[in-house]
């Protein structure tokens, strides 16, 4: 997705593609709440972004520890001290937990990866709550529009490196058609490990403790030099309309004839 062009003395907010209507709205409105979509969710404050969340990227606590900026016993100490007060983020730092600076480093990464995935296209009607502020409490505001900037740059991004986003949301499996000691990045090397017909690339970002964008982009390199593939679902076989009509089955369970009457009326018709 490219951006949109207008003319030049258009306001910048308005040379964007708007990925939701909903969050230009609240930004216009300085809204204060959590903006809930049907991957993550965005939390304003004087309509700007303050934290991001979905469950597609591991959040602020994993890449923190896992990482070694923190130690889990004193993220679970910040939480147990602050997160009532929702001042998590000022405690680690006044406490010497964190850096201030390799916080907000790591909450930017933490909030741009969220809302990557919470601005998506969706069907599903997003849904706001004034009033609610997260807990880990004010690090660094975004404003709305450098968020829908880096979420569209990524796409980009992504595409110029494979078009097919087949890989970013099914189970990965390595290639067979390639060797396994072909030679790729130690960094490449530990996703293709994980890739076992059963991960997702959010599973493999879990497990690795990184950002869910930076494993896609090292996925869409590795599927575009044929070393990974996404194992897509198998369509159920065609049934021939036989022309005849059957009686439904006795058994025990409901649900399983309850199938069964479906089956059997589909194939009449």
């Amino acid at each position: 997705m490219s951006a949109i062009a207008a003319d030049p003395d258009t306001p910048a907010t308005d040379r964007l593609a708007v990925l939701s209507p909903m969050l230009r709205r609240l930004a216009d409105e300085r809204a204060t709440g959590a903006l809930m979509r049907d991957r993550g969710t965005l939390y304003l404050a004087d309509g700007q972004v303050v934290h991001a969340e979905s469950p597609a990227t591991p959040g602020i606590d994993v890449l923190l520890t896992t990482g070694g900026t923190l130690r889990h016993e004193g993220w679970w100490d910040a939480v147990a001290q602050a997160g009532a007060g929702r001042r998590v983020g000022r405690y680690l730092v006044d406490s010497g937990h964190v850096p201030g600076g390799a916080l907000e480093l790591c909450h930017l990464g933490a909030l741009y990866d969220a809302a990557f995935f919470a601005l998506a296209p969706t069907g599903t009607p997003a849904r706001f709550r004034y009033g609610v502020a997260h807990w880990i409490g004010p690090v660094r505001p975004v404003p709305v529009a450098a968020v829908e900037r880096e979420t569209l740059r990524r796409r980009e991004f992504l595409d110029r490196i494979w078009p097919d986003p087949a890989c970013d949301g099914a189970p990965l499996l390595r290639s067979a058609a390639h060797p396994s000691d072909a030679p790729v990045p130690a960094r490449q090397r530990r996703i293709l490990e994980l890739a076992d017909g059963a991960r997702t690339a959010s599973d493999i970002a879990l497990a690795l403790g990184r950002s869910a964008f930076h494993i896609l982009v090292d996925l869409r390199r590795l599927a575009a030099a044929g070393l990974v593939e996404a194992v897509r679902s198998q369509p159920l076989p065609a049934t021939a309309p036989s022309g005849r009509t059957t009686l439904p089955e006795v058994t025990a369970d409901p649900d399983i004839a309850l199938l069964r009457r479906l089956r059997d009326a589909l194939e009449a018709l």
